[in-house]
């Protein structure tokens, strides 16, 4: 397993902080970005190595070449971010875009960093035909590499498990939000993964109870989101 190589980090610190990193796998030179808050966060994510809602350690952020094969994503995930030198559990993300391209922002206290491509891209309820194989004009635009919008959000306050999926759902509507502000015609892509990491409660420490896009933190989120997920997107996206 080739080595991943962070840089020398520069730059203020911030909540929610990547690492860049790079390798060469398959004869292309790939990048990743790695966040290692360390312990004391709660993550909520659909990811395929991590997902669920379980304390973790790291966030790792992969790309792929384009017509990716394995079978094993989150094995690989794992080797990639153990090769780096994250330890416990942890999150990993992976998309075929240029992740060193990403977009972040922050709004009063909440961060985000979101990596997009859409070359592949469609509407969630698409016809059944979609599902089933067939590739009819109203199933996705664009041409055949695939695209994946990843969004990555931290918190600096402990959220309930309800508040966690509730915060799914606030970036969620935030991304779309972005999308059609930049004039794509579409809700996401089939591959698009989410991760939102919130302080894991302490005693005394109050744990917020919602998350939506008008409780406080939940507007903080959908805004940072917006901005990061638009700040990501292919400059062939914007109107």
């Amino acid at each position: 397993m080739p080595a991943l190589l962070p840089p020398p980090r520069t730059g203020a610190a911030r909540l929610l902080d990547p690492e860049h990193l790079t390798r060469v796998e398959d004869g292309e030179r790939l990048h990743a970005l790695l966040w290692r808050p360390g312990p004391g966060w709660r993550m909520v994510s659909s990811a395929v190595l991590g997902g669920g809602i379980a304390e973790r350690a790291w966030v790792l952020n992969a790309q792929v070449a384009h017509g990716y094969r394995r079978t094993d994503p989150a094995r690989h995930l794992a080797g990639l971010a153990r090769a780096a030198g994250a330890r416990g559990p942890g999150v990993g993300l992976m998309t075929a875009a240029d992740v060193s391209a990403h977009g972040r922002a922050r709004d009063g206290g909440a961060e985000a960093v979101a990596t997009a491509g859409v070359s592949v891209r469609g509407w969630a309820a698409a016809p059944q035909e979609c599902a089933a194989g067939a590739a009819p004009q109203e199933c996705t635009t664009g041409a055949a590499p695939p695209g994946t919008v990843n969004i990555v959000v931290a918190l600096p306050v402990a959220l309930s498990d309800a508040a966690l999926v509730n915060a799914v759902m606030t970036a969620t509507e935030a991304k779309v939000q972005a999308l059609l502000d930049a004039g794509l015609d579409c809700s996401g892509t089939p591959t698009d993964a989410v991760c939102v990491a919130a302080r894991a409660p302490r005693d005394g420490a109050d744990v917020h109870a919602f998350a939506g896009p008008r409780s406080e933190w939940g507007a903080r989120l959908a805004r940072a989101v917006h901005r990061a997920v638009r700040a990501a997107l292919p400059a062939v996206a914007h109107p």
